[in-house]
């Protein structure tokens, strides 16, 4: 046990570390090739922050876990609206002033409502696979297009992206550390899921409550990073810009993952249970976002930040009881 447990903790923090070398080195080539700064910060940070969610998925499914796969996606989604907004705003109350980040709060809810819908026949297929990869080009499409637009008006998120790109570097260090990177978040992600495989095995515990809980937990833990960090310098509309974005790559790109790779049956509890609590957040982080009174209007406040947190723990609790019965 204390070796899957080791495996768990050694191939979190590779994975973390792994995807900020991948970032870093990407980005640059990106630029290196002539692509614009806004292009590389709306999509190559935007699916690095989501690369350990993606790798880990893709492995579990590989290695013949696809439940660790979808409950990773899912629960990654939940643990970003309770833990990390959640801890983020008990401590910084989080303005939202960019009308992109606005329209894009919104997509989120409409991309789990998809992908509940082409769940609902308890089974996911390639074609089901395909549209939400399909809705998340789009999304792309569209969220580069306005950030183009907004680019001229000064759009908080789009000018917080832009000066959270990495340091530029010599295109030779740059390709060096995209390819060790991606190597290393190959490695990581196997390690990982081997060794949360492992403990459910041992445990009698099912996959999909693994993912749902260490391996969600653990692969948020750079979006914590993140939005803690932006916070701290006032870059409220990127710190739900970070959470935002993950959750859409989520749930359009990660969570497809699985069912690319093979087709499966959905795991039990997911549509009773995970996809409503994903749902049900979304709508509380769009009513938050949003604000129910006038002096609240799109800020998410300390007691807002409270509430999410609360929902963390009760859910987890649930998890717990759930595993236990």
């Amino acid at each position: 046990m204390l070796t899957f447990v080791a495996a768990i903790i050694f191939g979190l923090f590779l994975l973390i570390w792994s995807a900020d070398r991948f970032i870093d080195g990407a980005s640059n080539i990106a630029r290196t090739m002539g692509i614009s700064p806004l292009i590389v910060g709306m999509l190559i940070i935007g699916l690095g922050t989501s690369a350990p969610e993606m790798l880990v998925s893709a492995a579990a499914a590989l290695q013949g876990n696809p439940g660790l796969g979808i409950g990773n996606a899912i629960g990654s989604n939940i643990t970003n609206i309770t833990l990390v907004l959640g801890v983020t705003a008990m401590f910084f109350v989080l303005p939202v002033h960019s009308s992109l980040l606005k329209k894009e709060i919104p997509l989120v809810l409409a991309s789990a409502i998809l992908a509940w819908l082409l769940m609902l026949d308890n089974y996911f297929s390639r074609l089901d696979s395909v549209i939400l990869v399909c809705a998340m080009a789009g999304i792309l499409y569209w969220m580069i297009s306005s950030a183009r637009k907004d680019r001229h008006t000064h759009d908080p998120l789009v000018d917080e992206t832009l000066g959270e790109l990495p340091e530029t570097m010599p295109f030779k260090q740059a390709m060096i550390w995209t390819i060790v990177g991606l190597l290393l978040l190959l490695v990581s992600s196997k390690l990982l899921v081997w060794g949360a495989s492992s403990i459910a095995s041992v445990m009698g515990i099912s996959d999909l409550v693994i993912g749902l809980t260490i391996v969600a937990i653990g692969t948020s833990l750079p979006e914590l990073a993140a939005t803690i960090s932006s916070a701290r310098k006032g870059e409220t509309d990127l710190a739900v810009g970070n959470i935002v974005g993950s959750n859409l790559f989520n749930t359009l790109a990660v969570l497809p993952i699985p069912a690319l790779i093979q087709p499966l049956a959905i795991p039990e509890g997911v549509l009773d249970r995970d996809i409503w609590v994903m749902l049900g957040l979304t709508v509380i982080l769009l009513i938050f976002s949003y604000g129910c009174f006038k002096n609240a209007r799109f800020k998410i406040t300390k007691m807002n930040g409270l509430v999410l947190f609360l929902a963390f723990i009760a859910y987890e609790a649930l998890l717990y009881f759930k595993t236990i019965q």
